[in-house]
């Protein structure tokens, strides 16, 4: 792109975003150039922050339906417009490698730490009745279940219910959801939560593997009969993040391009 171009890219990118979210794209950008200095030349993948894409869906316009997506290492932000409307921000995948970085002048900058720690702190806090229901394995999977599938399947229920939680542990579980659902601007976070809870939260549901203390293998889900929030930190030592929001119903804008398809056939 010329420099021009390349700045309405970033535009774009943050037309959807949230400001926090905005921060935390960037930031898994500039990674790749710690990931260049700690891979050195003989790297098997080409490092840099500005090897990202930018794919148009349709021909935009304020009536009808097209979307957009921003994507390459770590990043895959999606946007579907539907007459004039911000209609969908899923799927969104944000990585993170190194998790933490360990040296040189930006030791210690953690991109995706709320993820983590919320989690965590999620686990940690339920008692070990409640673990024994929560933790449903003590391996860790080697990344997200859910992989790249264009239709994201959540599989059984499995984990602790919303009901069998505390009003912190519930707490914490709300705000680990909020972190994710804030990734986005803020009307598209506020129709996710609201569809959320619209669904009942009694349909919630978090689930652990691996060890629970800072540097274990670990991941975790939290999902409900709408969404599924997948966080995978296991390649690299445990220090090397995946973590994913889907959308059962509207991943891709599928939901609102269904009834506009419908709507347009009546």
């Amino acid at each position: 792109m010329k420099p021009s171009q390349r700045h309405l890219a970033y535009g774009l990118l943050s037309s959807g975003l949230s400001q926090k979210g905005m921060i935390k794209a960037l930031s898994i950008m500039s990674l790749e150039q710690i990931l260049q200095d700690m891979e050195g030349p003989s790297r098997r993948f080409p490092r840099d922050p500005e090897l990202y894409f930018v794919s148009i869906f349709g021909t935009p316009d304020l009536k009808g339906a097209w979307g957009w997506r921003v994507e390459g290492h770590h990043l895959a932000v999606n946007v579907s417009l539907a007459g004039g409307e911000l209609v969908s921000g899923a799927p969104i995948f944000f990585g993170s490698n190194p998790a933490e970085v360990r040296t040189g002048p930006r030791a210690g900058l953690r991109v995706l730490a709320a993820e983590e720690d919320l989690g965590r702190a999620l686990v940690k806090s339920l008692s070990p009745a409640q673990q024994k229901i929560a933790i449903v394995d003590t391996k860790a999977p080697d990344d997200i279940l859910t992989s790249n599938q264009r239709v994201a399947d959540p599989g059984a229920p499995r984990g602790i219910t919303w009901n069998d939680l505390t009003s912190a542990q519930q707490a914490t579980a709300l705000k680990l959801l909020s972190e994710y659902a804030g990734r986005l601007r803020g009307e598209l976070a506020e129709a996710d939560l609201a569809e959320i809870h619209a669904a009942g939260l009694a349909n919630l549901r978090f689930a652990w593997a691996g060890g629970v203390e800072r540097g274990d293998r670990h991941y975790y889900r939290l999902h409900g009969s709408t969404f599924l929030i997948e966080y995978d930190n296991t390649q690299n030592d445990a220090n090397h993040v995946h973590a994913v929001w889907r959308d059962f119903n509207n991943d891709f804008g599928f939901d609102a391009l269904a009834c506009l398809l419908y709507t347009s056939d009546a």
